[in-house]
């Protein structure tokens, strides 16, 4: 354990090298979150005691070490323990499963999708295997290459940031002449922008082949 000595002068020398302002004011967004590994495959927290030789440097970032004791995602809170379970299983690149594990409405209208085809709560340990596993990953890797995706750069999922504010993007669907998608709440999570029916009819039918390929290959492994 390190001296209350090493703990100032660590704490000042990241003061004086690192930029002190708020990046988001309406969200939280840590500076200091990074690689833990060479081969840069672990993400967490730069400052914590575990990372630097017992010295405690959470209270540099702007939201110091009792917020990042005590606080959790809202996916922590609205993510039932099959749902995360399954992205664990399923999901090994550190990116992605970042980007699905904080989209609650992707994950949530997933796995209620194929569960009611399913007339069940799908099993997370059974998407350990081939090719269940695969199926899945296929489905969450649309976040990184879905090809109606919107071309703002100031977009994540349903969310356009601005600044310090943020605003939730909706499909106007009367504008291409149809009702409101029943895959919408997925649309959203991928950042869609359609420019006319023929290409939101398209990408239901891809969200359905996806769908149509879990139910399959779960009811096959029953």
């Amino acid at each position: 354990m390190k001296s209350p000595g090493d703990l100032e002068h660590y704490s000042n020398l990241v003061r004086s090298s690192e930029d002190q302002a708020r990046r988001y004011e309406v969200i939280y967004c840590c500076e200091y979150l990074g690689f833990l590994d060479p081969g840069e495959k672990r993400v967490g927290c730069l400052l914590h005691p575990l990372q630097n030789g017992g010295v405690d440097l959470r209270g540099v970032s702007f939201y110091g070490r009792e917020l990042c004791d005590g606080h959790f995602c809202p996916s922590y809170t609205y993510l039932t323990k099959e749902e995360k379970l399954a992205l664990i299983f399923v999901l090994d690149d550190w990116y992605l499963y970042g980007l699905c594990v904080t989209d609650i409405d992707l994950v949530k209208s997933y796995f209620r999708m194929v569960g009611d085809r399913l007339l069940e709560t799908p099993h997370p340990e059974k998407m350990k295997s081939e090719p269940l596993r695969k199926i899945v990953r296929e489905f969450f890797e649309l976040k990184l290459a879905w090809p109606y995706s919107d071309p703002a750069v100031n977009r994540l999922g349903k969310y356009f940031f601005d600044g310090s504010e943020y605003r939730i993007d909706r499909i106007d669907y009367e504008a291409l002449g149809c009702k409101t998608s029943r895959f919408d709440s997925i649309l959203l999570s991928l950042s869609s922008r359609f420019t006319g029916r023929d290409e939101l009819l398209a990408a239901e039918k891809i969200l359905q082949g996806h769908i149509d390929a879990f139910v399959e290959a779960y009811s096959a492994s029953r």
